[in-house]
């Protein structure tokens, strides 16, 4: 590993906590922790610059928090039934209040309304409550000082791109000084980028959170949902919602950047852009659930962006191409970590496994009756793009799914995933009449299938390798039967797993791999891998192994029933960016294979069984 940060790096026994919830709208995501703190607030888009960036500096970081008289206090946090809101309840003596957090979301026809603010509703519910306002903006990951302006409707923020409007009932010197008072009544504080639209009021508050909470859970009648792990299933999805861009379609990683797969390392990305790998994993989650609006917003932001130059990995939400990465070392990072970045290298990285996972995003959105297109060949000059440049990409060295910074292999997924793309291209062309084209795209896929068969399975050491003619495990093989390579019962495939529980798995966690990567070896268990493995069990017969496994990891969900990207394997402590849609997607993937064939089983495929 590379060192630690020069001030020390926490032990974990002294970790800060991932217990946040997440809440947005569609154009802003923030973070809050138990103890009302806002953490993490990027605005006005999902990739712009903090205006409250705690979880990365606690002392620097910049937040909005109530206090109970001096001090902060943590409270019981949970969301509102089936929505995105945030209820935050708090009890000190005889006073007891709650908070609720949520970004409007107002259905609006057939679309919803999402402007660019955030809403905190503070109402006593017992005694006299002490409160004091901590409103501590610093816009541009706390590099600029925030002037805070009195007006007539509350405080203006300057410091950031566009001045930030924060209207409230709170009388203003109260939140100039932090001064304590007696909540006697319920107080608004709503912040948006810009003037807001119309003046706020406690009326105007109460109407928008009961629309947003209506429309949440109109959103979430709509999701078909497993007759296992249900609760689980349905929390993830509306986590999945929250990381879709409203304006382009484009759908990112995490909500925050640089918080370390493991301690006292420079393992620190940034995560709130659109990797169109995970974007269609997403897609396809989603789409399993009964929701096909994100499959086809995605579809117009990759049509767009591919016509704008080469296909590469990640995009900003707007489509932009030039993610340069730039540290920022006034902040000391998550737990005082260090390392912590903004934009992502991996933006001009080759990751030949990215036309297999558009293809099949495509494949299974253009078979599905659900959806109408005016004209379905009009999507064929993208989809000969990608199987083209799969079949010029499948046998050349890539930085492969896990984005190795400078290591280039001929990794087995990569080549699967070229295989993929141009097998399920083929199907495709014969739909759409273009028998010629299909003809030649399914002979090179047979090649290509039993290259992948053929040299990256290593009969010694009986499981698939991370490369070809290799000798080392990688947890991204365990999708070859997803993606229809091999039969899930194949003894190639039913060993590989029986190895990779041996080779891979520390504390009942799944690593990635475990050879050196180009900041030593990884320690925390990537964990989605782990929901990968469940879902292998599940398809190779092992019903009851799989969901044992699948209810040992929901139990490592913090307690509102969210995941990062990382588990450290001797803690379960979550670490990694966070909420990790990556995650997420495999919980969802998991439960519904693992119900379906639960159903099979069982014989209850009928209505009423």
């Amino acid at each position: 590993m590379n060192g630690e940060e020069p001030g020390g790096t926490s032990a974990l026994s002294d970790l800060p906590r991932l217990d946040h919830a997440a809440f947005g709208n569609g154009r802003v995501l923030g973070l809050v922790s138990p103890s009302t703190a806002i953490e993490w607030l990027c605005m006005p888009r999902f990739d712009s610059p903090s205006i409250f960036a705690r979880i990365l500096d606690a002392d620097c970081g910049g937040t909005f928090r109530f206090l109970s008289g001096e001090t902060e206090i943590r409270g019981e946090l949970g969301y509102l039934a089936n929505t995105n809101v945030v209820r935050a309840l708090f009890a000190d003596g005889d006073a007891a209040w709650e908070v609720l957090d949520f970004a409007p979301r107002i259905p609006d026809g057939a679309d919803v309304r999402v402007p660019i603010e955030i809403v905190r509703l503070l109402r006593p519910l017992r005694g006299h409550p002490r409160i004091r306002v901590d409103f501590d903006p610093r816009p541009d990951y706390a590099r600029k000082a925030a002037e805070l302006l009195e007006t007539t409707t509350g405080l203006e923020v300057h410091g950031a791109a566009r001045p930030l409007h924060l209207a409230t009932n709170c009388p203003i010197p109260y939140v100039l000084g932090c001064r304590q008072f007696v909540l006697d009544q319920p107080l608004f504080f709503a912040l948006t980028w810009g003037p807001p639209s119309e003046p706020r009021t406690m009326a105007s508050v109460l109407h928008d959170l009961e629309r947003t909470i209506a429309g949440w859970r109109a959103w979430s009648k709509s999701c078909s949902l497993p007759t296992f792990a249900a609760s689980a299933v349905l929390r993830s999805a509306l986590c999945l919602k929250l990381h879709a861009y409203h304006d382009t379609g484009a759908i990112v990683a995490a909500a925050t950047t640089s918080i370390p797969e493991a301690m006292g390392t420079p393992r620190t990305w940034d995560y709130r852009y659109c990797w169109l790998r995970d974007s269609a994993f997403v897609v396809e989650a989603l789409r399993r659930m009964g929701h096909l609006t994100e499959g086809e917003q995605l579809v117009r932001f990759l049509r767009d962006v591919v016509e704008s130059g080469p296909l590469q990995p990640v995009y900003g939400v707007g489509g932009e191409r030039n993610l340069d990465e730039e540290m920022l070392p006034h902040l000391a990072g998550f737990g005082r970590n260090g390392h912590v970045r903004i934009g992502n290298a991996a933006s001009g990285q080759r990751q030949n496994d990215l036309m297999g996972e558009l293809v099949l995003c495509f494949e299974t959105l253009l078979r599905d009756p659900r959806l109408v297109y005016d004209d379905p060949k009009g999507f064929f000059p993208l989809l000969e793009r990608l199987v083209e440049r799969a079949i010029q990409a499948a046998p050349e060295p890539d930085t492969g799914i896990w984005e190795f910074r400078t290591i280039l292999r001929p990794y087995t997924f990569s080549r699967a995933m070229c295989w993929a793309a141009i097998h399920r291209g083929a199907l495709i062309a014969d739909r759409l009449g273009h028998a010629d084209l299909s003809k030649r795209w399914d002979a090179i896929a047979e090649t290509e299938k039993q290259v992948v068969l053929e040299r990256g399975f290593n009969p010694t050491r009986g499981f698939f390798t991370q490369f070809l003619d290799g000798d080392y495990p990688d947890a991204s093989n365990l999708l070859l039967p997803t993606i229809g390579l091999l039969d899930a019962h194949d003894p190639r495939f039913v060993s590989t797993v029986d190895a990779y529980k041996k080779e891979l798995v520390e504390g009942g966690f799944m690593l990635r791999y475990r050879t050196p990567d180009d900041f030593g070896l990884t320690t925390s268990a990537f964990t989605i891998c782990s929901f990968w493995w469940a879902e292998a069990l599940a398809l190779m017969g092992r019903l009851e192994e799989a969901m044992v496994l699948f209810r040992d990891l929901v139990q490592h969900a913090n307690p509102v029933g969210l995941f990062s990207e990382d588990i450290e394997p001797k803690t379960g402590a979550l670490l990694g960016n966070f909420p990790q849609a990556y995650t997420h997607v495999g919980l969802i993937h998991a439960a519904i294979t693992i119900g379906e064939l639960l159903e099979a089983r069982d014989g209850r495929v009928r209505a009423w069984t």
